[in-house]
């Protein structure tokens, strides 16, 4: 099986999926396969880089040596290696590719129904499971309707004029991952300054109310073969007089979420690790979870509340699954068997069989 990583992409969170796709692509090389490594350019450009290219290579943006691939749809669609004078372009001939896109259109379903259209197989959310996870609004929604526990979660905009609820507030993009752009605010007149202040907070805002008391645990899922849960991590922040877990106690350390602090497994309330995994699997139904995804929650010693679903997860959760041990190796063939074996979505014609245009007359007359 000839297995791509994408990875990179013009995404807040560009860095570390390039962390996450080089631990992929080392991985997968190092179990003497052939990987092609598709690095996704700050751009929205396309490169083919060798699986043995460090993460180094990336600070001044396209790695040298990188071949420029373009992406194609339609029948015969795909990534394409431009031709030169002596040869002509090819398509990369490619069995399934693992996502490791974070953030931005790579986790929001616009390069997954660019991947549709172009018949490649990839792993992890399908466009629309990829657009619940991105939309902290719509996710929230869901969560309330299958009656799982969230803190009231409300849309903030510039014609808010108050909220359900008291002060302080934490303020999230409403289309954006669980770190980048977080803003903790004390009252109602900061939270609506915020929208102009922060830029990522441009394309929609969600606040709730900050509560101190409650910190992050998190599960990871996976569903291929089957739906199998990990240990539960309690993430922990690298200086205590951080409000919230930032950007960097989850990614700055070198391997991206592996090298982050944390309690694994996490120490919790008698039954909320059944809470927990219960929640899980409800979410896998409910938010249409594929390949690896990660679960946040947040605790104390008597709550606990669905916080958000990450569907492409920093390292792809690959430290989580402990208990048993799984190989990242065997994780990201998983991933690439899924991607074969069970398409994210197939596109059909059927019922366009002619009889609506064979009826429908002229045109013309229509306008007239």
């Amino acid at each position: 099986m000839t297995v791509g990583v994408l990875f990179g992409g013009p995404s807040p969170e560009h860095d570390i999926s390039i962390l996450t796709g080089l631990l992929a692509l080392r991985e997968l090389h190092q179990g003497r396969g052939e990987p092609v490594g598709i690095y996704w350019s700050k751009t929205g450009d396309f490169f083919q880089v060798a699986a043995t290219v460090e993460a180094e290579a990336f600070l001044e943006g396209v790695p040298k040596g990188a071949g420029a691939l373009s992406l194609r749809v339609g029948d015969g669609g795909g990534f394409f290696v431009a031709g030169g004078r002596l040869s002509k372009e090819r398509r990369l001939e490619l069995d399934a590719v693992i996502m490791a896109t974070h953030g931005g259109p790579g986790e929001d379903g616009t390069i997954q129904a660019a991947l549709d259209l172009a018949g490649l197989a990839y792993s992890g959310p399908s466009v629309a499971g990829a657009a619940i996870g991105m939309d902290k609004w719509v996710f929230s929604t869901l969560v309330n309707q299958a009656g799982l526990a969230s803190l009231p979660r409300e849309l903030l905009t510039s014609d808010t004029t108050a909220l359900g609820f008291e002060g302080p507030y934490i303020l999230k993009p409403r289309f954006g991952g669980s770190s980048i752009g977080i803003d903790v605010v004390a009252d109602f007149a900061t939270a609506k300054a915020r929208l102009a202040t922060n830029a990522h907070l441009s394309r929609g805002c969600v606040v709730e109310p900050f509560r101190a008391d409650l910190s992050d645990v998190q599960i990871a899922v996976r569903t291929y073969p089957r739906v199998e849960l990990s240990a539960i991590e309690r993430p922990l922040r690298r200086t205590s007089t951080a409000e919230i877990l930032d950007y960097r106690d989850k990614y700055v350390g070198g391997e991206g979420m592996v090298s982050a602090p944390r309690e694994l497994p996490a120490t919790l309330a008698p039954g909320q690790a059944a809470m927990i995994e219960s929640a899980a699997r409800t979410i896998v139904d409910v938010a249409l979870v594929r390949g690896v995804a990660r679960i946040d929650f947040l605790a104390s010693e008597t709550e606990l509340y669905v916080n958000e679903v990450n569907t492409i997860p920093g390292s792809l959760s690959k430290h989580l699954f402990v208990t048993p041990p799984l190989a990242f190796s065997t994780l990201l063939s998983d991933l690439a068997s899924e991607a074969l074996e069970r398409p994210a979505h197939r596109y059909s014609a059927a019922g366009a069989d002619g009889l609506v245009l064979r009826s429908a007359g002229s045109i013309a007359s229509k306008l007239a």
